[in-house]
């Protein structure tokens, strides 16, 4: 009815204006409404329903704002195309950018490419093809975007924003940077709002000093807290962190491990294991409970130490410097093994030395004192130093014991045996005399100030006693069994452990 085409400007069309709205909202409450526009023209060739607008052009559709600087509308399919300057204000806080738009009024759908940017809050996202649905106020991307929001930078091909819960959702080559470190993830969400990132594949996090790994998580970027899972680990330095579930507190340098844990010193060959395990990295140690128990890793002979408790030092370059094990203390090697109630090994001067009752067994001899410590060197025992109630014993080839007491020995090694021991005060002995058949001579008892003691596979070839030696050869059948033991002589043979498993054992003793 109007012919071809025609157009009104400037004051004539706020007239058309007027009866385009009039028109569209008799057709229902979801019709897209021209708010304002500099020029309206119709041109037949683009349909009987499409209307080309232009300059400072405004649209409303229930509740959301569309500017642009022209469009075409269709009011047929209720459908509105956008070109340059797009800016839709969909509520107070959300604001979308960009170059061209398709709108339809009925899906209340935006399809928006060019450069194309979103705005909530503190929140910027841009890509160059961003789909926004406003009946799930979800907006996607496909062919890659940027999010900032504050000091986080988050990189991916493919991105869903939801708005209502300020919650990202990326895949594939994700990439979230920060000034402290920079997480590589395949599938990672992002709270905008508390600003945690969670895992949900396969996922690092690269700090200036340390390295994470993980497969499912979250990391708190807001207060620099964290916790992971499936196969995370966490490298610091030289050490190695693994549990089935990690915490770590960046500002404060705590991590926790919990099921499975393990701490590994990578150049002091040191595995801590047990099931809560607990890391502070400024005060430089870490504790392993329940149980807990550490391997002295040696290519070829490996020491295991169980007890309650497990505590190592490290110095400012993640090295380990001690090894402390609390409470019911117990270790395994196959030519060394012990228990005690707590221990200590120093690394810097491979000195291992055991605390309260302990108990050492090397080779066929039983050593027990109020202290022992062991010097190794090479991998190997070097000497032994035992402090008050000395008392090596080890059985006879076919019955008895035979036994060295004193206040103090002092024990060299060679190849791990034992070949010397010296006593130093109130030296006694007892040891069963046979010949090289096996034929008993008889029992010989000894006392004096000292004694120096040549051993030599296992057996004892020489007794020097020094200071007021006595010294009684006895016939087997002129001792009663009282006499055949020195005072305090106990047997511990039945806590003995015999392969690395027995460490979790009880401690069990007989004893005269």
């Amino acid at each position: 009815m109007f012919g071809s085409w025609f157009s009104f400007k400037k004051n004539g069309l706020l007239i058309m204006a007027l009866l385009f709205t009039t028109c569209i909202v008799a057709q229902g409450q979801k019709r897209i409404r021209l708010v304002q526009a500099d020029e309206l023209s119709y041109d037949k060739m683009l349909g009987d329903e499409v209307r080309r607008v232009k300059g400072n052009v405004q649209f409303e559709h229930e509740g959301a704002y569309l500017y642009c600087d022209s469009a075409l509308l269709d009011e047929k399919t209720n459908n509105v195309t956008c070109f340059s300057r797009i800016h839709i204000k969909s509520s107070d806080t959300l604001n979308l950018y960009g170059d061209m738009l398709t709108y339809n009024g009925d899906t209340r759908i935006a399809d928006i490419t060019g450069k194309v940017k979103l705005i909530d809050n503190q929140t910027v996202l841009t890509t160059t093809h961003l789909i926004f649905d406003r009946n799930t106020q979800i907006a996607k991307y496909e062919v890659g975007g940027v999010i900032i929001n504050k000091e986080n930078k988050l990189i991916s091909r493919i991105g869903h924003y939801y708005t209502q819960q300020k919650e990202f959702f990326f895949k594939e080559r994700v990439v979230l940077t920060n000034p402290d470190y920079v997480v590589n993830s395949d599938t990672l969400k992002y709270n905008t709002l508390s600003r945690t990132a969670f895992f949900c594949g396969p996922s690092t996090i690269k700090g200036k000093k340390n390295f994470i790994y993980c497969e499912n998580g979250w990391y708190d970027t807001r207060n620099d807290v964290s916790r992971f899972s499936k196969k995370a680990y966490f490298i610091n330095g030289d050490q190695l962190l693994k549990g089935d579930s990690l915490y770590y507190d960046r500002t404060n340098g705590i991590g926790k491990g919990f099921n499975n844990v393990s701490i590994t010193d990578t150049v002091q060959n040191i595995i801590i294991r047990g099931n809560l395990g607990n890391y502070y990295e400024k005060s430089g140690f870490a504790t392993m409970t329940d149980s807990a128990y550490a391997i002295l890793i040696d290519k070829n002979d490996s020491l295991f130490l169980h007890s309650d408790t497990l505590k190592a030092t490290f110095d400012s370059l993640r090295t380990t410097k001690a090894l402390y094990s609390f409470h019911s203390a117990k270790f395994f090697r196959n030519d060394l093994q012990g228990m005690c109630d707590s221990l200590v090994y120093t690394i810097s001067d491979s000195l291992l030395t055991l605390y309260h009752k302990p108990v050492l067994w090397s080779q066929a001899n039983q050593l027990t004192a109020d202290t022992i410590c062991i010097l190794i060197k090479n991998r190997q025992i070097s000497e032994l130093l035992m402090y008050n109630a000395a008392f090596i014993i080890s059985k006879d080839t076919l019955k008895g014991y035979n036994q060295i007491k004193g206040r103090n020995m002092h024990g060299y090694f060679r190849n791990n045996d034992l070949v010397k021991v010296t006593v130093e005060g109130n030296a006694e002995t007892i040891y069963w005399i046979r010949e090289d058949d096996g034929a008993l001579i008889g029992i010989n008892k000894a006392v004096s100030g000292n004694m120096d003691i040549r051993i030599k596979e296992n057996k004892v070839k020489k007794i020097t006693y020094i200071g007021q030696p006595k010294e009684t050869l006895f016939p087997e059948k002129d001792l009663l069994e009282p006499d055949l033991y020195l005072r305090d002589f106990k047997w511990l043979e039945k806590s003995r452990p015999l392969k690395k498993e027995d460490i979790f054992g009880k401690e069990i003793g007989v004893g005269n």
